[in-house]
């Protein structure tokens, strides 16, 4: 393992942390050569995820800095590799969180790359080549272009930007329970931030009845007046659940922190699936009877494969569905990563790579 290898040649400015204080500054450091199979994108914007925090702040115990964060890629195609076909330089391109997998497993030939056991991401990982994968806090990237997507024209790029980690987070849980093509379903959205958010939007999208699940009273407002839910269920108000009980056929756990699921699962008719895409540090209160006496379903989902990421962008552009985000340049990195973990954001916060106001 190494940060580079010889053939990282260019040289490219970016931003990185360097310890567990998790401050982000200024850094340069090296990528690699567009090979046969890569393409080269210019930056335009990235967004900020709440994984970034976790690894710029080594909370997971696996940080190797310096990290140079960010995994919701948008730019233009600088250069493409002889083995590319199905990119030209000028496409409008994406890169979520996968840099390699090992196209060898029974995962990737079925098309579910995201769950290989040698999965490697764009930042934080370790690539083919033995090096430090590099994300997209930096001026361009190089990607091999099997790990790419495009973004539809009519899509505007900071707002696709959360697509490529929150849109596809939501987006394949509810492919996999026959959401997509199959209206009339009530679900619920758990948690309304930057995955709850779009988890909502889709929902409306795909013709279903979406009913909110919060602890935050001042949410439902914004739950049905701005983003169009249905219904809103205050989560700490046991009557209100108690109402609403056996009322749901699939809920969306989006929420990070610690809390019980077994008051939500109540929610669920029988046969109902709570899909879990949050990721709590601690291990979740999961109670028996909840499952035993409602024939529930409880598992979990995480991200897309590449071919599920290219179809959830395709349904965006079809329905014009984006993230609601908050511009940041690069010089307030810090402040927006402080507000974040404080949730002072509706809904995403993405970074302005190459504006005026980068500097790079």
């Amino acid at each position: 393992m190494a940060q580079t290898t010889p053939n990282h040649t260019m040289t490219v400015s970016g931003w990185a942390a360097h310890d567990p204080s998790g401050k982000i500054t200024p850094h340069t450091f090296k990528r690699r050569e567009n090979g046969m199979n890569d393409v080269t994108i210019k930056i335009l914007y990235c967004g900020i995820c709440h994984t970034d925090i976790h690894h710029v702040k080594n909370e997971w115990g696996i940080t190797m800095y310096p990290v140079v964060p960010g995994h919701e890629i948008v730019g233009i195609i600088t250069r493409v590799g002889n083995n590319v076909t199905n990119f030209k330089v000028g496409d409008r391109a994406g890169v979520g969180c996968m840099a390699a997998t090992c196209l060898k497993c029974e995962y990737c030939k079925d098309g579910i790359e995201n769950y290989c056991d040698q999965v490697q991401f764009v930042y934080n990982g370790i690539f083919w080549d033995g090096s430090i994968t590099y994300g997209g806090y930096s001026e361009f990237f190089v990607a091999d272009h099997r790990y790419v997507v495009r973004v539809p024209e009519n899509l505007p790029m900071d707002a696709a930007a959360p697509l490529l980690c929150a849109g596809i987070t939501v987006y394949a849980p509810m492919k996999d329970n026959n959401l997509i093509e199959s209206p009339g379903k009530r679900i619920g959205i758990v948690g309304l931030g930057g995955l709850g958010h779009i988890a909502v939007k889709f929902g409306k999208a795909f013709g279903h009845h979406v009913t909110i699940i919060s602890t935050s009273p001042n949410k439902e407002k914004e739950a049905k007046e701005r983003l169009g839910a249905d219904d809103f269920i205050l989560s700490n108000n046991s009557e209100e659940m108690q109402a609403k009980k056996r009322t749901l056929d699939f809920i969306l756990d989006t929420v990070s922190a610690q809390h019980s699921i077994g008051p939500t699962l109540e929610l669920l008719k029988v046969n109902g699936t709570l899909v879990i895409v949050g990721a709590p540090e601690k291990p979740i209160d999961l109670p028996s009877f909840p499952l035993i006496f409602g024939k529930r379903v409880v598992k979990g989902s995480m991200i897309g494969s590449i071919k599920e990421t290219q179809d959830m962008m395709d349904v965006c552009g079809k329905h014009n569905i984006t993230c609601d985000i908050e511009i940041v340049s690069t010089d307030n990195i810090n402040e927006a990563l402080n507000r974040l973990v404080k949730n002072d954001v509706k809904y995403r916060f993405v970074l302005d790579i190459a504006g005026e106001s980068s500097k790079v």
